[in-house]
């Protein structure tokens, strides 16, 4: 059985831290007409999916999860360092710097940013009256979480807004850090949720059925690059238990890919939970895997309205990754699948591999493909 909720035990207090397949399937428009199998002797067999043949799953938030952040007060910031987190250990941040559905007192919206780590041992949030709002706020900001928090400037950040990019990505570089635009940011994604339930719809300037100013772009998917075509390809489902295997032995094996803090995520799996994943199969496998590996791979969908698989990466950008012959039979499949990973909490795989004959995958990302946050 899957359970899908944030681990709420994470998230710090204000009041109390005040400041501190188919068997004719091809790449894109390059006909593959061989069936795919993923054979394994050392790795647990990749299955081929069967559209009744996932575990039957549950995905639920219990509702006491928040309860203690009931007594917050909604218009306190946040300031956050875990005490037992080594400082320097902070390489990476996730940040999202937007209006929210608050007015101030002049009947403005408010602007927050908030920034974390992906182990959400670092927290901090800040609100700001919408005249402020550019680079060097930002720059300012981060200057300041820095030095109140005692963390060195991030190697990297991660942001999921595209319409912040230029504010964002100028200000990263003036301070030396990389722009990584990504919706891998997904413990972030989880606490803006959170924060929507618990903050912003009790704070004193909540507009309800106010429309988000800034949007997530879902634009139409475009043509794949040929650095990125495969050759064979096939919905396949793997144990949970199986999952967890795979990625605890990326680093080991010096495998491209990567995994997901289910933990921290809040994801209770059965080991013999059957997870819904898409195989792939080249013969320049490893190149492959190195191009996936610098695109932030965020999701993969099947969309059997264009009879096809879209590949979602970075932000916004969109990939028709492979097609289909629409038939009555690969539609039911394609939408057995899709019906398959919601039962899972949007949780899914990407695999790639060198051959039919291959014992191992030589790149593998665990995926949760999560609805926008409400703001």
């Amino acid at each position: 059985m899957a359970t899908l909720s944030f681990n709420s035990t994470r998230i710090k207090s204000p009041s109390l831290q005040s400041h501190k397949p188919f068997s004719k399937s091809h790449f894109s428009t390059k006909p593959n007409n061989v069936p795919f199998l993923f054979p394994s002797k050392t790795h647990p067999q990749l299955h081929r999916f069967k559209p009744n043949s996932i575990s039957e799953s549950s995905v639920s938030v219990p509702e006491e999860a928040f309860d203690d952040a009931e007594e917050d007060d909604p218009t306190s910031e946040l300031s956050y360092l875990d005490s037992e987190t080594d400082p320097s250990s902070v390489t990476e941040w996730e940040l999202d710097f937007c209006s929210r559905p608050i007015l101030d007192i002049r009947g403005k919206k408010i602007w927050e940013l908030v920034v974390c780590d992906s182990s959400l041992s670092l927290q901090y949030t800040k609100y700001f009256p919408n005249n402020v709002i550019n680079s060097v706020t930002l720059k300012d900001a981060m200057e300041t979480i820095s030095e109140d928090l005692g963390v060195p400037l991030p190697e990297k950040v991660r942001f999921f807004r595209s319409q912040m990019q230029t504010i964002i990505t100028k200000s990263c570089k003036e301070l030396g850090i990389k722009p990584v635009p990504s919706k891998r940011c997904l413990s972030l994604l989880l606490w803006l949720e959170e924060r929507y339930e618990t903050i912003y719809m009790r704070h004193p300037g909540f507009q309800k059925g106010s429309k988000p100013l800034l949007a997530l772009d879902n634009p139409f998917p475009m043509e794949l690059p040929e650095n990125l075509f495969g050759e064979k390809w096939a919905f396949v489902q793997l144990p949970f238990s199986a999952i967890r295997e795979e990625i605890s032995s990326l680093d080991e094996r010096f495998v491209f890919g990567a995994g997901l803090d289910l933990d921290l995520l809040g994801i209770e799996v059965d080991d013999n939970t059957l997870i819904p994943g898409l195989a792939v199969a080249s013969s320049r496998a490893k190149p492959l895997a190195a191009w996936m590996n610098g695109l932030e791979v965020c999701s993969v969908e099947a969309d059997t309205s264009r009879s096809c698989l879209i590949l979602s990466v970075g932000i916004s950008t969109r990939y028709v990754y492979a097609t289909y012959k629409k038939t009555p039979t690969s539609t039911s499949e394609a939408e057995a699948w899709e019906a398959a990973k919601k039962a899972c909490g949007g949780l899914h795989f990407l695999a790639i591999q060198e051959d039919l004959d291959s014992d191992d995958c030589v790149g593998f990302w665990l995926l949760l493909d999560l609805p926008p946050p409400p703001l």
